[in-house]
C-alpha cells in the first residue's frame, strides 16, 4: 500500500496557507500532515483541487467526523457538516429550492438588498465627514438580508435583540483558537486555558441558537400553511408533510442547525468581503475613480443598480434589455474589480474541511475513508502561474482586449464541486448591489494623516482586513 510521506514540521506564527504553499514546493500539491493525533490531506493549486472536488467528487465530497462550530448540536449536522449521502442531498436540495422561492436570484431579492444598501448609506451619512469604522454597519446590513429570508423580518440597527445577536455571532467568529481546538478534540475541554476558551465559544453559540429557537417558536404559533412567509415556515411545512415518517430528517434539531448555518455562514463572510472591497478602493483611489466613472455612465446619480446592470447576466435579463443590446456588457470594470477582490481576499482561504466518503486512490496515493481533506483555496487564487504578480490588486486581469469582463473559473473563492458554497448566488448579489450603491453615493478615503492599512489581512476563523477607519465623502 503506497502512502504519502507524513509532514510533521512546525511553523509558528505563519498562516497555514503560506505554510502549505511552502510545503507544496517540497512535497508536491498533495501531502499528508498531522493536526494533533489526526492525519489530514492538503490539496494545493487549482489542478489538484479541481481533480479531487470535481473529477473525483464521489470520493471527496464528505465531511470529517467530529463536531464543528457550524454544528450547534452534535446530533444535528445541518447541511454544512452532514456527511455526503442521501440525507445531505435531500436537505441541500430543499434549502436551495426554498432560497429561490424567497427571492435568491430574483428581482424581489434585489429590493431587499437595496433596502439595506440605502439604510447603510443613510447610516454612513450620520458620520458627517468624521473617521469611522464600517465593520458593524456592514454586518448590520448583510445580517438583515439573511434575517429577511430566514426570519421574514429586518431589524433596526439599534434594536437591542439584534445587537445582542450580532455580538454573540462576533464572539463566535473571532473566538480564541483554543476554543475551536477544544471543539475538535474533546479531551482538551478539561485542560486549563482550553476550558475557558471552550466555554466562551459555547456560550456565544448558545445565545445565537436561543435566538433562533425563539424565532422558530414564534413561527410555530402563527404558522399558516397557506401563507409561507420565510425559510422557517417552509421548513415547518415540510416537516408537517413528513411527520409520520420515522426516518424523516426534517426535525426540530435539523431545523435549528440549518437556520444557524445560514445565518452564521451568510453574514460575516459577505460583510467581510465588502469591507475588503472598500479597503482596496481606499488604497487604490485610481481604481475607485474608474469604478465610479462607470457607475455614473450607466446609472447616473439617481438610478439604483440592478443585477441586469452586471456585465454577464442571465438570458431572462437580456430579454428584458432587448431595446438596449449594447448594455449586455456595460459594467465590465466594476465586475472585474469585484472579481479581483474575491481572488485577492478569499474569506475562507482553507474552506470547510472535506473528507473522503470512500477508501480511494488519488494521484497514486491511498487515502482511507473519512480522512479530512483541507482545500487550500488561497493557493489557487494566488498561483503566480495563473495570476502574474498575484499579490498586486489589478482588475484588468479580467478585462479582455475588447474591454469586456471575462469571468474566470480559476477563482474558486466559493470552492467548487458538490460542496460549492450554498449561498454563492446570494453573496454575489449582495456584493455587487451594495458595493455599487455605496460607490454611487460616496467616495471613500483614508483619514488625513492616517497610515495606510496593510493589504495583508488577519488569518483566523475567516480572513479579514486589519482594523481600519475611513472617511466617506458624499458625491454630488
Amino acid at each position: 500500500m503506497k502512502e504519502r510521506e507524513i509532514v510533521r514540521e512546525d511553523e509558528k506564527g505563519v498562516p497555514l496557507t503560506d505554510v502549505f504553499a511552502d510545503w507544496s514546493k517540497k512535497y508536491g500539491d498533495v501531502f499528508t500532515y498531522c493536526l494533533g493525533p489526526k492525519r489530514r490531506i492538503a490539496l494545493n493549486g487549482y489542478g489538484a483541487i479541481h481533480e479531487a472536488l470535481v473529477k473525483n467528487a464521489e470520493n471527496f465530497s464528505s465531511r470529517p467526523p467530529g463536531s464543528d462550530i457550524l454544528s450547534p448540536d452534535e446530533k444535528a449536522l445541518g447541511i454544512v457538516q452532514e456527511p455526503y449521502g442521501p440525507k445531505w442531498k435531500k436537505q441541500r436540495k430543499f434549502t436551495l429550492m426554498s432560497l429561490r422561492d424567497f427571492g435568491v436570484g430574483k428581482r424581489s431579492m434585489e429590493g431587499k438588498i437595496l433596502e439595506e444598501a440605502r439604510a447603510l448609506g443613510d447610516e454612513i451619512c450620520t458620520t458627517d465627514g468624521r473617521a469611522f469604522s464600517i465593520t458593524q454597519m456592514m454586518q448590520n446590513a448583510v445580517a438583515n438580508v439573511i434575517c429577511s429570508i430566514v426570519f421574514g423580518c429586518r431589524y433596526e440597527y439599534d434594536d437591542a435583540s439584534f445587537k445582542a445577536l450580532l455580538k454573540s455571532m462576533n464572539g463566535l467568529l473571532s473566538g480564541n483558537i483554543l476554543g475551536y481546538l477544544a471543539i475538535l478534540f474533546r479531551p482538551l475541554r478539561v485542560l486549563p486555558g482550553f476550558s475557558k476558551s471552550y466555554q466562551d465559544v459555547k456560550q456565544n453559540q448558545d445565545k445565537v441558537v436561543d435566538h433562533i429557537k425563539d424565532k422558530i417558536r414564534e413561527h410555530e404559533e402563527t404558522f399558516d400553511p397557506n401563507d409561507i412567509r420565510d425559510f422557517i415556515d417552509a421548513f415547518l411545512l415540510e416537516s408537517k408533510k413528513v411527520q409520520r415518517d420515522e426516518n424523516s430528517t426534517f426535525n426540530e434539531q435539523e431545523h435549528e442547525a440549518i437556520v444557524y448555518q445560514l445565518f452564521l455562514a451568510g453574514t460575516d463572510t459577505t460583510s467581510t468581503t465588502l469591507r475588503w472591497a472598500l479597503l482596496y478602493m481606499i488604497l487604490h483611489p485610481d481604481i475607485q475613480g474608474k469604478v465610479q466613472q462607470e457607475i455614473d455612465s450607466v446609472l447616473g446619480p439617481n438610478l439604483e443598480p440592478s443585477m441586469k446592470h452586471r456585465s454577464q447576466v442571465k438570458e431572462k435579463f437580456r430579454r428584458m434589455m432587448h431595446n438596449h443590446p449594447d448594455q449586455s456588457n456595460h459594467m465590465p470594470y466594476t465586475e472585474a474589480t469585484l472579481a479581483e477582490v474575491l481572488r485577492m481576499a478569499p474569506v475562507a482561504p482553507l474552506s470547510v474541511p472535506h473528507a473522503t466518503s470512500n477508501d480511494t486512490v488519488f494521484r497514486g496515493y491511498n487515502v482511507p475513508k473519512d480522512t479530512a481533506v483541507v482545500v487550500n483555496i488561497w493557493s489557487a487564487n494566488h498561483d503566480p502561474n495563473l495570476w502574474p504578480e498575484p499579490d498586486n490588486f489589478d482588475p484588468t486581469r479580467f478585462i479582455n482586449d475588447a474591454g469586456k469582463y471575462v469571468k474566470s473559473d480559476k477563482v474558486i473563492t466559493f470552492s467548487m464541486g458538490r460542496r460549492v458554497c450554498l449561498g454563492e448566488q446570494l453573496a454575489r448579489m449582495e456584493i455587487f448591489l451594495i458595493f455599487t450603491s455605496l460607490l454611487q453615493r460616496f467616495t471613500f478615503k483614508l483619514p488625513e494623516g492616517a497610515p495606510k492599512p496593510s493589504e495583508k489581512g488577519i488569518h483566523g476563523g475567516i480572513y479579514q482586513p486589519v482594523p481600519f477607519k475611513m472617511m466617506a465623502e458624499q458625491r454630488e
